[in-house]
């Protein structure tokens, strides 16, 4: 028989237990999820209902039967994702998700099932995929609670979302001079300006002409190009605010960036700086095969092409440079970044790029200084930057 009270009903079912109802705020009569095994937990939680309706937290219960692959495929439908990263996120999708989390609904997706997903994935592939497909699962859900289509983020494993990214390796500025050696002719200036200038791969291969001022020795990062997968190619924006820059380059290699202008870049202020052997746009994919050869001639297999921009980044710290002109430099993507980068003065830069070009030149004559020029002391020397 039904109970009768202020808010909601209870009644006794044919199996003994109980039964608790109530009318939700959008009128319609929905019973709890749950039976009960006494009439006094069926009371207690009618009442917990009725403050939670209150308060106005309460969320409608179907309202999360949504299945994941739906609501997550729609969510980055919904955001305006720079091309690399919508492809990352479409390849974590995919992948990594969908095959455990596709056909359940968005209000049945727990803790313990997102916890038995991330162990069994570590198993198959590395720590750093892991992370990312994890901190994507934790962004679908957060404005999954949001929408107020579930109550809680299921996602709550404690440091799961940062990738164990190891330390880039730091290799001998006398190393770089070895690697110019190995390198095609058309690939060396690639490798310059990508130590020397601290430029990202995308920002290189996005370079034209009217970009460089090798009169004034400045290099302006305006563009980035990103290779999708299947080999697209897309033209966008730097990765961050930050990204758009000017950046000095040392003296020392400007008579090679000159050279390689006049021998292997497109004509025209548009023209691009780097293309293939056959006139295309420079592709990560393509220029792989030659990076693989160089990193074995010099005995460093494990070498990332960006590595380069490390040791540029490391020694430019070796300057004496402050926080504020590195990370204008270097075109971190951050808040903080972004506004160090509006005080950072030009002469400064400048300053930055004579020394590293000072560095270059005595590791290419075999060690020999300038004459008057004074080795810094240790007590001179910056902290050990973070990784770039």
């Amino acid at each position: 028989m039904a109970g009768k009270r202020r808010f909601g009903r209870v009644r006794q079912l044919p199996s003994g237990r109980y039964q608790a109802r109530y009318l939700g705020p959008d009128g319609v009569d929905r019973p709890a999820p749950n039976t009960f095994a006494s009439k006094t937990d069926a009371d207690q939680w009618l009442v917990l209902k009725e403050a939670e309706i209150r308060r106005g937290e309460w969320i409608d219960p179907d309202a999360g039967r949504v299945p994941f692959e739906v609501f997550a495929k729609q969510w980055i439908d919904d955001r305006v994702l720079k091309p690399r990263t919508e492809g990352l996120y479409r390849g974590l999708l995919r992948n990594h998700l969908l095959p455990t989390f596709g056909n359940f609904d968005l209000v049945d997706i727990r803790e313990a099932d997102v916890r038995r997903w991330r162990k069994e994935r570590l198993g198959v592939v590395g720590q750093s995929t892991v992370a990312k497909a994890y901190q994507l699962l934790k962004s679908i859900l957060n404005t999954a609670v949001d929408d107020e289509l579930i109550r809680r983020n299921p996602c709550r494993i404690k440091g799961a979302g940062v990738p164990d990214t190891p330390e880039r390796q730091m290799i001998p500025l006398g190393k770089v001079i070895e690697i110019l050696a190995k390198t095609p002719e058309r690939y060396r200036a690639l490798v310059l300006l990508g130590t020397f200038a601290s430029l990202r791969w995308g920002e290189l291969a996005a370079l034209r002409r009217r970009h460089l001022d090798l009169e004034a020795g400045l290099v302006r990062v305006e563009g980035a190009i990103a290779e999708l997968d299947g080999g697209k190619l897309v033209e966008d924006t730097p990765k961050s605010r930050a990204g758009r820059r000017v950046v000095s380059i040392p003296a020392e290699i400007i008579p090679d960036l000159r050279a390689h202008l006049d021998k292997f870049a497109e004509e025209g202020p548009d023209g691009r700086v780097f293309v293939g052997p056959k006139g295309g746009p420079l592709r990560r994919s393509g220029f792989r095969r030659i990076w693989n050869k160089v990193r074995k001639d010099v005995d460093l297999p494990d070498l990332h092409f960006h590595d380069l921009r490390h040791v540029g980044n490391t020694l430019a710290a070796t300057t004496g440079a402050s926080l504020k002109e590195l990370m204008a430099r270097m075109g971190h993507a951050s808040t903080r970044a972004a506004l160090i980068y509006q005080h950072a003065t030009q002469d400064r830069d400048r300053a930055i790029a004579e020394a590293l070009g000072e560095a270059f030149k005595i590791a290419r004559d075999g060690g020999k200084p300038r004459k008057g020029t004074k080795k810094r002391s240790g007590t001179q020397r910056a902290r050990k930057p973070k990784r770039s």
